[in-house]
């Protein structure tokens, strides 16, 4: 059976809905030229920090094509992490909710996989590539042309319904659709809560990121020392920060995620000061494997926990 365009994006985006993704929307592949200047300065700034990669190919990762042969259609979504949820001990080495639970690009992959799958049994002609922060692809800027949401002040998309907690996992495909369009609408306004409340001041004006203040990129990406000067603003974090969308009024009242891949398991909620000081090796690798600490290592764990302990001497926790 031969599915109209309507029909089939309307199939596509019940299926989507199916595999409990909370966000989906479709876009025209086209090169995302708009962006080239913003990404080709802030990288001429040395803001990527150590992360040689985002300076090469940039015109690959401006055209979708480069991934997929005859890409003609995206499909984005969106998978909430959202929650109430986090660590029951004071004053111990905090990490972003975005690490709680099991793998995001597995999660994500998983089901993008799935809806791949489906796609191909009511339509012979579709080929697709999947894309969970795993290839050279503008992924935010994907997210607003879908109709997902817009760029925060911090850089990060936000959606009216679900914030700004939430993974985007993309689906290119070489079969045309019928497809949503950007809002066109900035919900931020005059706001700067995000900007003037980041610890170290790495958001820049512009909605970019300077990865060299970042604690993100610094507990993550980084592979050296955490700079000194970092250490009284960490405030605790190990893994991540999500200090600019705790403080984003969208992130306010929104309803925490209803996917169990991304609790935060009871045995590291509870962890006390004590056990991540003595945290082993085989401790690390019982407690994180298949997790988004996976992509550290345990020397740069350690290295982590050691600057969350001591940035902790500057508040009033007990340790």
């Amino acid at each position: 059976m031969t599915y109209a365009k309507a029909e089939l994006s309307g199939l596509i985006r019940d299926k989507a809905a199916d595999l409990k993704f909370d966000l989906c929307g479709i876009a025209r592949v086209r090169i995302l030229s708009e962006n080239e200047p913003v990404l080709r300065a802030w990288c001429e700034a040395g803001m990527n920090a150590g992360m040689n990669y985002l300076n090469r190919k940039i015109e690959n990762r401006l055209n979708p094509e480069s991934l997929l042969a005859g890409a003609k259609s995206m499909i984005v979504t969106g998978f909430s992490y959202y929650t109430d949820n986090k660590q029951k001990v004071q004053g111990v080495p905090v990490l972003s909710r975005y690490a709680y639970g099991i793998n995001y690009h597995d999660v994500i992959s998983a089901r993008l996989e799935q809806l791949l799958s489906y796609i191909r049994s009511v339509n012979s002609e579709a080929e697709g590539r999947i894309v969970v922060d795993s290839a050279p692809l503008l992924e935010k800027g994907w997210a607003i042309e879908a109709g997902l949401g817009w760029r925060g002040k911090h850089s990060v998309i936000i959606n009216r319904s679900i914030g700004s907690f939430f993974f985007i996992g993309i689906l290119i495909l070489n079969i045309e659709l019928i497809y949503d369009k950007p809002s066109g609408k900035d919900y931020c306004g005059s706001c700067r809560q995000c900007i003037d409340l980041c610890p170290t001041g790495a958001i820049n004006n512009n909605r970019t990121i300077d990865a060299r203040k970042c604690i993100a990129n610094l507990t993550i990406e980084n592979r050296g020392p955490i700079p000194e000067e970092i250490l009284p603003k960490m405030g605790g974090r190990v893994y991540g920060c999500d200090r600019c969308q705790e403080v984003c009024p969208w992130n306010k009242n929104v309803t925490p995620h209803s996917h169990p891949e991304f609790d935060l398991p009871e045995e590291i909620a509870e962890m006390t000061p004590d056990d991540w000081q003595s945290l082993t090796e085989e401790q690390f690798t019982k407690l994180f494997r298949q997790r988004a600490l996976e992509r550290i290592s345990y020397a740069d764990m350690i290295r982590n926990i050691n600057a969350a302990i001591k940035s902790l001497q500057f508040f009033n926790f007990p340790l």
